[in-house]
């Protein structure tokens, strides 16, 4: 019997294209692998999975570890990744499933990333040189009905051309610069994997430079001057209206003229009301920069907790750029099918009730997906930070059809012998869009006492305050992902990997993002001895001539020559300074690791660090004072798990606080002095 054969990017899509299709479905296996037989209007069909990339480039004759190398090719992901083998069965099972079939459909996700899954699958496994296509963005039975109804004849071959090409050029980057760095540092007798890419480069340079920024920073004294008075038996805190004073003489003089002051009086009252529109549909970055802010969830994750409710068919497809809900989604139907559900019905009535539901659509746009929106389908057996997401993908969703909200700014000027002193407040008027959006607004409300002009204020005090500049801030795991995107560096699917690779490699560490030593003095070596690889501008280049390849204005071929290129200038480069690179990165990676084990000044003697330290006869590790054997101070620590320092002492004793890495279980964080007055153990904060 002969079928069309429909191949999907995971299991879940499988059964859920199955199930929209045909109420009865047959299901069987192949050596674990599910795949569903079905009639729809009388045509036999067979549904099965991939999972994920079961090709991926590799070298096409591996020897030793040498570079440059551009020969390469396709091959089984289980033959070349460790810990792949489990996708041999569902290679194995399609192509069982392809002998037998007279027609083929690709139904991976649509994008990049899921039209090269789709044709590695149909060229290699099914031995097909095209296919038909369905493309969706939820997995709800009337999209999918309606996709495979309109499938396309072909596969997306300007996506796909595309793909291949960003897989090839980021492969011949990231093997060879890699393979070039630990060379250099192998020349000094040390082995240590080192990594760097076409993305990972820059990425890392914009981070390095805004180290370099802070270090250089040079803080500035200024004074503020406060005023806190008394007016209709309310509190009113006021400053001068010069704000920072940079040269002190002239504070000193404010601060004379006010001296003995009892009295001010209120010299001007300004009201003004400003509209705030609601927020635009999320895309895959703002829904990850939300949810960073909202929750200190990661980015990683927030993409990973967001597929699988795409998987579940909960929301629409996690990677868009769109910031457009199109009208054919149907509004009115989908916030009726989020009003079934309890928690949402009350304002899910509130936005029906409305005479017009129209979204604040954003300027973003992508081709293949609209912005992220619930479908309707409620979720069940959520865990508490799926949940969280569930949550603020609704309620965005509902904010994007509410009414503006009005807020009012009270400006107040106080005149105490001629210094004006201003006080200023803003509330809400009316909330608008904030009532759909709660809990996760975040705007003050900053009331001020009801005052008019000429009303006489009580002087309570007048001080003057000295502070610093402040240098900048570092970047958040959800602000770089934001500048990678500004920037046009990487893409919405790989941005947040790229960071979690930079971690990996111990380029950079903390919440807050600093570069290691280690990442400045890759930077460093890579800007002095070969800076293409650090080039964004060659980055941005690359990733323009992949979208004229997706739009078939350029060919693959001669996008991967020039690449070819210019790396082999790169790397010809490095080859000839190996030693002076190797030399530099060495110092950087022992200063790394040397910090790395500093947990934080000595409580007891307050002169030594203490430092992770792993005892050479019994195996075992603990912390010690590196004052020793002056100072004898330890404290013990668990033997199994990643020990990272926490920036901030604990609040109970003042002692330093550990965090307790460990792979598969979430990280956990601990005072080390065992007479903290807490004896608590605190959750760790999502790196």
């Amino acid at each position: 019997m002969s079928y069309e054969l429909i191949i999907t990017e995971k299991p879940k899509s499988a059964l859920k294209i199955a199930q929209a299709l045909d109420g009865k479905i047959g299901k069987d296996a192949i050596n674990g692998v599910a795949y569903y037989s079905l009639k729809y209007k009388g045509k036999d069909i067979v549904i099965t999975s991939a999972m994920g990339h079961i090709y991926n480039l590799a070298e096409k004759s591996p020897g030793k570890w040498q570079y440059p190398v551009f020969d390469i090719e396709w091959k089984e992901t289980s033959e070349i990744r460790k810990g792949s083998e489990y996708v041999k069965k569902y290679l194995n099972a399609i192509k069982k499933l392809a002998k037998n079939a007279n027609e083929f459909t690709v139904a991976t996700d649509y994008d990049i990333e899921g039209e090269v899954i789709g044709l590695n699958i149909i060229r290699y496994a099914c031995g097909q040189k095209d296919a038909s296509r369905m493309k969706f963005s939820t997995l709800t039975k009337n999209d999918l009905i309606k996709s495979y109804e309109n499938k396309s004849k072909s596969i997306d071959w300007g996506m796909a051309h595309a793909g291949e090409t960003r897989h090839a050029l980021d492969w011949y980057y990231g093997i060879n610069i890699s393979r070039a760095l630990t060379h250099a540092i192998k020349t000094t007798g040390m082995f240590k994997i080192l990594s760097s890419g076409r993305v990972q480069g820059p990425s890392l340079k914009i981070i390095v430079n805004k180290e370099k920024e802070i270090q250089k920073f040079k803080p500035e004294k200024y004074w503020q001057i406060e005023l806190l008075g008394n007016v209709s038996d309310s509190l009113i805190d006021s400053w001068h209206a010069e704000d920072r004073f940079f040269d002190k003489s002239k504070a000193d003089r404010v601060m004379e003229n006010v001296k003995g002051q009892k009295t001010a009086k209120v010299s001007k009252v300004e009201r003004k009301k400003f509209r705030q529109a609601p927020p635009t549909p999320f895309d895959l970055t703002t829904l990850q920069t939300e949810a960073y802010r909202c929750f200190r969830i990661s980015p990683k994750n927030t993409l990973a907790i967001a597929q699988n409710l795409y998987t579940d068919g909960c929301i629409s497809y996690p990677r868009t750029s769109s910031q457009v809900l199109p009208k054919e989604i149907g509004y009115k139907t989908l916030i009726g099918d989020l009003a079934k559900q309890k928690k949402y019905s009350g304002i899910a009535a509130k936005l029906l009730s409305m005479q017009k539901l129209e979204p604040n659509n954003g300027k973003k746009t992508d081709p293949a997906h609209p912005a992220i929106y619930p479908t309707g389908v409620e979720p069940k057996n959520l865990d508490d930070r799926d949940a969280k997401i569930y949550d603020l993908i609704v309620k965005r969703f509902f904010a994007t059809f509410a009414e503006e909200a009005v807020r009012e700014t009270l400006k107040v000027e106080i005149d105490a012998n001629k210094e004006l002193f201003v006080a200023k407040g803003t509330t809400t008027v009316e909330k608008g869009w904030h009532t759909f959006y709660e809990p996760y607004t975040d705007f003050k409300e900053e009331e001020l006492p009801n005052v008019s002009e000429g009303q006489e204020v009580k002087v309570v005090e007048i001080k003057m305050h000295e502070k610093e500049t402040q240098p900048p801030k570092r970047f958040t795991p959800a602000s770089i992902i934001r500048e990678l995107e500004k920037r046009n560096l990487g893409t919405k699917a790989t941005r947040a990997a790229i960071i979690e690779t930079l971690y990996d490699r111990g380029y950079v560490s903390g919440e807050q993002i600093q570069a290691t030593e280690l990442g400045v003095k890759t930077i460093e070596s890579l800007e002095q001895f070969a800076p293409k690889i650090v080039d964004e501008d060659l980055t941005r280049q690359f990733e323009m001539e992949m979208e004229d390849i997706q739009q078939k204005k350029k060919k693959p071929q001669e996008v991967l020559d020039k690449a070819k290129k210019v790396l082999t200038e790169i790397l010809e480069d490095i080859k000839k300074k190996e030693a002076h690179i190797g030399e530099k990165l060495r110092e950087a990676y022992r200063e790394t690791s040397r910090q790395a084990n500093v947990i934080g000044k000595c409580p007891v003697c307050k002169e030594g660090n203490l430092r992770i330290i792993t005892s050479k006869a019994s195996g075992k590790r603990f912390i010690a004072c590196d004052k020793y054997p002056d100072c004898k101070t330890t404290f013990g620590i668990p033997q199994s798990g990643s020990i990272k320092p926490f920036k901030t002492p604990c609040k109970d004793c003042g002692y330093p606080v550990v965090s307790v890495i460990s792979k598969g279980k979430r990280p956990w964080r601990f005072c080390i002095n065992p007479n903290c007055p807490s004896k608590a153990q605190h959750t760790s904060v999502e790196i």
